[in-house]
């Protein structure tokens, strides 16, 4: 089974969990990798792995002294992602749990957390619980990257988490829409 029919059946099953219909495209993959300091990062996670499209951009950016682990909840997903980058930790849990992932990963903070969650699929409960662990689990002047489809602003959820990212974050930016990907995406570039 391809990538694709792994995720569209994932979200075939989970669609608030998994959230796409299809793989994200290397374009975006490439945006997402595109602005964080991936050169000086000590320590960077990607929770959501999904397929392991951004884990490939990610290895690609990463500096070599650099620790590098994944997060996903779907356990198909993850067993995707391993078998594509074998040599990358992917611990199957939730982003819920990232500082007790971090503490076994000897991991005291993050530079940077690249994120693939579908954060408008997610109820205002769960977005505040997942970000608040994700603060804290990253460094002051840390970095946050993650991504949202175009529609998703026309959505209660999508706005809310919009305003959500001003809470937590000092700096909240959005790249130029992808259009190279499927739906169209664009990503928020957060620093702490």
């Amino acid at each position: 089974m391809d990538n694709a029919t792994a995720l569209l059946l994932q979200f075939i099953r989970h669609p608030a969990r998994v959230g796409a219909l299809a793989p994200s495209s290397r374009r975006l993959a490439r945006t997402m990798v595109a602005w964080p300091d991936m050169d000086n990062a000590r320590a960077v996670a990607e929770v959501g792995t999904g397929t392991g499209v951004f884990t490939e951009a990610i290895l690609e950016s990463l500096g070599p002294d650099c620790r590098f682990f994944g997060i996903e909840i779907d356990a198909r997903l993850v067993n995707v992602a391993r078998k594509r980058h074998p040599n990358v930790t992917i611990h199957h849990d939730s982003v819920a749990n990232i500082r007790e992932i971090c503490r076994l990963e000897d991991v005291p903070h993050l530079d940077c957390v690249i994120c693939g969650l579908p954060w408008a699929a997610f109820t205002a409960p769960i977005q505040k619980e997942f970000m608040d662990a994700i603060t804290a689990v990253l460094r002051p002047g840390g970095q946050f990257v993650t991504f949202a489809y175009r529609q998703s602003l026309l959505t209660r959820s999508g706005r809310r988490f919009q305003t959500q990212l001003h809470r937590y974050f000092g700096t909240v930016s959005r790249s130029r829409t992808v259009w190279r990907n499927f739906p169209p995406a664009f990503v928020y570039q957060c620093k702490r």
